[in-house]
C-alpha cells in the first residue's frame, strides 16, 4: 500500500520566514526562492518578483489541516494508506517532504525523482499560487544544470518527469464562475474522490512554464494595469513568439496574455486567448492594442486588435517603466526582460 503525504501550506502569521514571507510559499519569489530554479545557478534570479502582501497571505493561507484535508486523510487510511499530514511554514518544510520523492542514488550525483516510488503527494491548495509555490520547489530540486545534462534527460526539456501530484481545493467558489486551475482541469474537488484518485488513478501529464526569472507558470500571466476607475492604462514592450514578433514595442499595449491553461484567456469580455491547451506542448500568446479608425463619415473610433501567436517560448522587453503582471495569480512587476518557454509534459496530476 502506498505512503500519502498531504502536503498544506501555512500563513506568515504562523512562524517569521515562514510561508507567504521569506519562505515565499504562496507563490512570490522572495527569499531563499529568489534563486534560479536548477541544481546549480542557471539563470538571473526573480528580482521582478513582488513579495507577498499581508492581504495576499491571508488569500492563500491555511493555518491548520481543514475539513477537507481532514476528510481525505480519513478517506486515505480508510483504503488502507499510511498517511502523513504535513503543514509547511518555509520552503525547507516542503523541501523535507519533496525529498520523500527522490529516487535511488545515480552515478552522476544528481537528485532524481523515483519512477516507481510507494509515496504519493496530495497538495491542498487555497489558491493556484499555493500549488505553485509547490512546483516551483520540484523543478528547484530535481532540474540539473546546463553543464551536468544527463544523456537520459528528454531533448525538448530541461527537467525529468516530475513526480504526479493530487491536489485537493480547499476553495468551493474558485470551482465555479472564477474558475481555479483545478477546475479547469476537470479534477475532482471532493476529498473522498482526491483520495480515489491519488490510490486508483493514473498521471495525467501537463505542460509547465519555466522563466528565466527562476520561476514557473502551471496556468498563466496577464500583464498590464489599470488605474483607481478600472480603465485600461497603456504600456509598451516588444513580444515575442519563437520568431514571430507580436508587436516591436513602439505602440501602445493594453494587455499581454501568456497561457499555458486559460485562467487569463478572456479580459472584460474580450478573448484574448483562443484555444490554451495545457497539453499541447505550446504556449498561446496574445497581445491587446488599441487601433484607431475612422468611420465613412470621418469620425474616428478605437477598435481593440488582439494578435494571437503559438510557440515553444515567449518574451517580454519593457520599453518604459515598469509593466503589473498577474503570475498564476501572484502580484509582480517586470522592468526588463522576461522569458518564458514550455516543458511539454513535465508535470502531472492523479485523474481518475
Amino acid at each position: 500500500m502506498y505512503d500519502v503525504v498531504l502536503l498544506t501550506l501555512a500563513s506568515e502569521r504562523d512562524a517569521s520566514g515562514g510561508c507567504g514571507s521569506g519562505g515565499a510559499c504562496c507563490g512570490g519569489a522572495t527569499g531563499a526562492d529568489a534563486a534560479p530554479t536548477s541544481q546549480a545557478d542557471t539563470g538571473q534570479a526573480d528580482t521582478d518578483q513582488a513579495g507577498t502582501s499581508q492581504a495576499d497571505t491571508e488569500h492563500c493561507a491555511t493555518d491548520r489541516p481543514r475539513v477537507p484535508v481532514l476528510a481525505c486523510a480519513d478517506a486515505l487510511t480508510a483504503r488502507g494508506a499510511r498517511v502523513q499530514t504535513v503543514t509547511a511554514r518555509s520552503d525547507a518544510e516542503i523541501d523535507a517532504v519533496l525529498a520523500q520523492l527522490d529516487g535511488p542514488a545515480r552515478p552522476d550525483g544528481l537528485t532524481w525523482p523515483d519512477s516507481d516510488g510507494k509515496t504519493r503527494l496530495v497538495v491542498a491548495t487555497a489558491s493556484d499560487a499555493q500549488l505553485r509555490a509547490v512546483l516551483r520547489r520540484l523543478v528547484k530540486r530535481y532540474a540539473p544544470a546546463p553543464s551536468k545534462r544527463p544523456a537520459d534527460l528528454r531533448g525538448d526539456r530541461t527537467l525529468p518527469d516530475l513526480p504526479p501530484v493530487a491536489v485537493l481545493p480547499l476553495d468551493p467558489a474558485r470551482g465555479g464562475a472564477h474558475r481555479d486551475l483545478a477546475a479547469q482541469l476537470g479534477l475532482p474537488r471532493d476529498p473522498a474522490a482526491v483520495a480515489a484518485a491519488v490510490l486508483d488513478g493514473t498521471p495525467r501529464r501537463l505542460d509547465l512554464l519555466r522563466n528565466d526569472g527562476g520561476s514557473v507558470t502551471l496556468d498563466g500571466a496577464l500583464l498590464g494595469a489599470a488605474d483607481d476607475a478600472g480603465r485600461p492604462l497603456h504600456w509598451r514592450a516588444r513580444v515575442e513568439v519563437d520568431d514571430a514578433i507580436l508587436t516591436d514595442g513602439d505602440e501602445p499595449l493594453l494587455a499581454c496574455a501568456i497561457g499555458n491553461a486559460g485562467g487569463y484567456a478572456s479580459l472584460d469580455g474580450v478573448t484574448l486567448l483562443a484555444a490554451p491547451d495545457p497539453a499541447d506542448g505550446q504556449v498561446e500568446v496574445a497581445v491587446a492594442v488599441p487601433v484607431v479608425v475612422r468611420s465613412a463619415l470621418g469620425r474616428k473610433r478605437v477598435r481593440l486588435e488582439v494578435r494571437r501567436a503559438r510557440g515553444r517560448a515567449v518574451s517580454v522587453l519593457p520599453r518604459e517603466g515598469k509593466v503589473p503582471y498577474l503570475d498564476d495569480g501572484v502580484e509582480g512587476e517586470l522592468t526588463r526582460k522576461r522569458s518564458w518557454w514550455i516543458e511539454p509534459g513535465a508535470w502531472a496530476v492523479w485523474v481518475v
